[in-house]
């Protein structure tokens, strides 16, 4: 091709190196914080298919999107260690621990109820090494119903293994799919923050498991009227707030402990960059 003086059209220079990490800084603020949530793997059935399936529902995703971040799905694997988990938590700005089954009492040393769920080793082991990699690397997590007695078990508490023994009734899970409105009274933290200051919160419940002995680092910061833990949170994070109702159900109206995570994921982001 003969050259007539003119600039040639291609691709454009490389950036230097100090651009470069200008550039990569400039990115990380303009894209949308990306959260991970655990998810289920057990059975499912769709068409003509029934197999072993990792699956959410989407009320998680949808109030996650609401909130402003990108919502990434953790399905249960192995090997569920810590390197693993420290490789995928390092990608993430923020993590949610789902709603869903009992945490095996195998876990915190005691002996299995009759009314307790069937073990899913292979959940207990991921998301327990999921948030123990968020916790080493202060990524914000929001735990929520079975995520808080996830945090509790990590950090050596235990559970109770069915309420009604204790409470006498079915008042925090009424079965079939239905939740259970009760009321959350807030005792300060950043739960307190996130909401406002607001002395107390209706919401909505699906559990029959609740803390016993609270774990090392975490401070109570709502109950229900009877005394049953209802918040946790792990003050030598930035960012450590679990919940034993679900905010996901009420997402649509108030979406505040969504929106939350998701700023101090953004923020968790910057420092990372």
């Amino acid at each position: 091709m003969a050259s007539n003086g003119s600039k040639s059209i291609g691709a454009p220079p490389p950036l230097r190196r100090a651009d470069a990490n200008e550039h990569e800084r400039g990115r990380a603020r303009s894209l949308k914080p990306l959260i991970g949530l655990t998810s289920y793997r057990q059975r499912a059935q769709t068409g003509v298919w029934d197999v072993q399936a990792s699956f959410l529902p989407a009320v998680y995703i949808d109030a996650v999107t609401r909130a402003g971040g990108i919502a990434v799905l953790l399905p249960p694997q192995e090997p569920a260690d810590a390197t693993v988990a420290a490789e995928v938590v390092a990608s993430l700005d923020g993590v949610i621990v789902t709603g869903g089954g009992d945490v095996a009492p195998e876990r915190y040393g005691a002996e299995r109820h009759e009314k307790t769920d069937p073990a899913n080793v292979m959940r207990d082991a991921w998301e327990d090494a999921i948030l123990g990699a968020a916790i080493e690397q202060q990524v914000p997590f929001l735990g929520i119903c079975r995520g808080l007695q996830v945090l509790n078990v990590n950090r050596g508490g235990t559970l109770t293994q069915h309420l009604p023994d204790v409470v006498g009734d079915d008042r925090y899970n009424k079965g079939g799919g239905e939740f259970a409105v009760n009321r959350a009274e807030i005792e300060g933290g950043k739960l307190a923050d996130l909401l406002d200051g607001a002395p107390e919160l209706d919401v909505k419940s699906y559990h029959h498991q609740a803390v016993q002995d609270v774990g090392a680092g975490l401070r109570v910061t709502a109950r229900s009227g009877d005394g049953t833990i209802y918040a946790i949170e792990l003050e030598d994070v930035p960012f450590g707030v679990a919940v034993q109702w679900h905010p996901e159900e009420d997402a649509a109206e108030d979406a505040r402990l969504f929106e939350g995570l998701v700023a101090a994921a953004i923020e968790h982001r910057k420092v990372r960059a």
